[in-house]
């Protein structure tokens, strides 16, 4: 039985995977990060369907049977190795810590700005077709509405913690996904990951602006100055927590592992 790796073995996998991400060609990064975006959707209609289901009878219960059933779309994204922003954090930037090269920055920028926009890309026009009276069942857009309604109305800073711990679960997927072997593994860290999303409820930007679209295209009066607002308190939580506190922390981890092997 092997055992588990130890975190600069992590890091190393973590920076080949990162490499791996960053150079990838234009076409590749803009596909994969546009099938990200309506794979993730999947997610929503399993959660706005279950919630429908479950909460005539079980009440409140229906919010955790709702979150389990997220999590399926995240084990999609996982399986089908889409690219997901903030979930591509801190691979790509182990790669740059273990090159140090100039051109890394540019490619960081290239990387996160390619996936956020084409998540949004990938997931809006999919929402906007399940938004089609009847693509859904009787009750689930009453529940993804529900859902947009209290995004928007979140306090700034009460967003923004969200986000930053959102951001911070995120990232720190895929330096869990870096230290197992096995596709079992994978697929349950990534389902919990999603649920736990959902559950708590944390805010991931992509996830927080396709649930406020759904909602929109449902027809909750929530205006565009909202959508921008929750956007931007989102991702900079999102940067914060998964980039401040999530990646900085692990690269200082390995680096400690590494003069400690010295």
């Amino acid at each position: 039985m092997s055992s588990a790796p130890t975190p600069s073995e992590i890091f190393e996998r973590s920076a080949e995977e990162g490499k791996r991400r960053l150079d990838q060609s234009m076409l590749e990064l803009v596909s994969t990060s546009f099938i990200a975006g309506f794979t993730i959707v999947f997610g929503f209609a399993a959660l706005g369907i279950v919630e429908a289901i479950v909460k005539p009878q079980f009440g409140a219960l229906a919010t955790i049977a709702g979150a389990l059933a997220f999590g399926i779309g995240f084990t999609f994204l996982i399986v089908g190795r889409a690219e997901l922003f903030s979930e591509n954090f801190f691979d790509p930037a182990a790669a740059a810590v273990e090159n140090d090269d100039s051109w890394m920055v540019g490619a960081l920028v290239r990387l996160w700005s390619v996936t956020f926009v084409l998540n949004l890309a990938g997931g809006v026009p999919f929402v906007w077709l399940l938004s089609v009276e009847g693509a859904l069942p009787h009750g689930a857009p009453e529940a993804l509405t529900v859902v947009a309604e209290d995004i928007v109305h979140r306090s700034a800073a009460a967003e923004f913690v969200k986000a930053f711990t959102g951001g911070a679960l995120v990232t720190l997927l895929s330096f869990m996904l870096a230290a197992v072997d096995s596709t079992g593994s994978r697929i349950l860290i990534a389902y919990f990951v999603g649920f736990l999303l959902t559950l708590g409820p944390f805010s991931h930007v992509i996830v927080s602006i396709l649930h406020v679209m759904f909602g929109i295209a449902f027809g909750a009066p929530i205006g565009l100055a909202e959508l921008a607002r929750t956007t931007v308190v989102v991702t900079a939580g999102n940067l914060v927590g998964g980039l401040g506190l999530v990646t900085m922390t692990h690269v200082t981890q390995a680096m400690g592992a590494r003069e400690d092997d010295d």
